[in-house]
């Protein structure tokens, strides 16, 4: 079967939720699609998301400290994280960001000092940051703009306004479109993957998460990265290959140790 040039920028396959078919779901997936990024969320995540990398080739690491999970990381973590970034592997600083919805254990204050000192990683390996932004928009912007400027990266899962989409684009910024993308309800996501230059689309699933209709309440997977396209196509009136097409080649501007099958983009 001829794969689809279609990638994943985002899915955190190291998790439980995958434990039971974990192996025989990523070949699937290598039969079936170019591959993914794994971020890490904390040193474990991160460790697992890069023995992954270094197990399948077309799976790629990103390594870092998650807001949510920041409660259990001390600031010694930042050194490990650093040192595992520059594997070869390893293609972006992420998943870091701001999360001020589940922030029973992660102080804002604390938040932001780890986002900071993260960028500033990023900026010292010359590597792209995947970025995690929940009900934290203002304070996001203010950072990326000041302490990121000149930091590249995604805003996963972009839950902002066109507004705040301009001002991002402008500053260089490349949007993740997932799941949400396909909801019933999407709170404006497909207004705004319909306004978006077509060269800052990126695809992604976030899975085990946010699963595309119509598997919405189920275990997401890359696999389903397709239905992402399918919808993107749909909204900006394109046939789905050349939608899967665009994608890929902005994943590959956007992370420049991505290898991926060149004549597939």
């Amino acid at each position: 079967m001829d794969r689809l040039p279609l990638f994943d920028t985002h899915a955190h396959l190291d998790t439980e939720e995958f434990a039971a078919d974990r192996d025989s779901l990523i070949r699937e997936i290598g039969e079936s699609m170019l591959g993914f990024i794994n971020p890490g969320c904390d040193v474990e995540s991160s460790r697992a998301a890069l023995k992954l990398a270094h197990t399948y080739p077309f799976v790629f690491a990103a390594v870092g400290l998650h807001p949510e999970d920041i409660g259990h990381c001390r600031r010694e973590d930042l050194q490990v994280i650093e040192a595992w970034a520059r594997d070869e592997r390893v293609v972006a600083i992420g998943e870091i960001g701001l999360d001020y919805y589940n922030d029973e254990e992660s102080p804002h204050e604390d938040q932001r000092f780890y986002l900071v000192e993260q960028l500033k990683m990023a900026r010292r390996l010359d590597l792209p940051v995947i970025i995690h932004d929940r009900e934290a928009h203002a304070d996001m912007m203010d950072i990326l703009l000041s302490e990121g400027k000149g930091v590249r990266g995604v805003l996963h899962c972009f839950s902002g306004d066109w507004a705040m989409a301009e001002t991002m684009l402008e500053a260089g910024w490349y949007f993740g479109f997932g799941g949400t993308s396909t909801f019933k309800n999407d709170h404006g996501v497909r207004e705004i993957l319909k306004k978006m230059p077509q060269d800052r689309i990126l695809f992604e699933t976030d899975s085990p998460y946010m699963a595309p209709v119509p598997f919405r309440g189920r275990r997401n997977n890359p696999l389903l990265t397709a239905r992402v396209a399918e919808k993107a196509a749909e909204v900006r009136g394109i046939p789905v290959e050349t939608m899967m097409a665009i994608a890929t080649k902005n994943s590959k501007i956007l992370f420049p140790k991505l290898k991926i099958d060149e004549k597939m983009v």
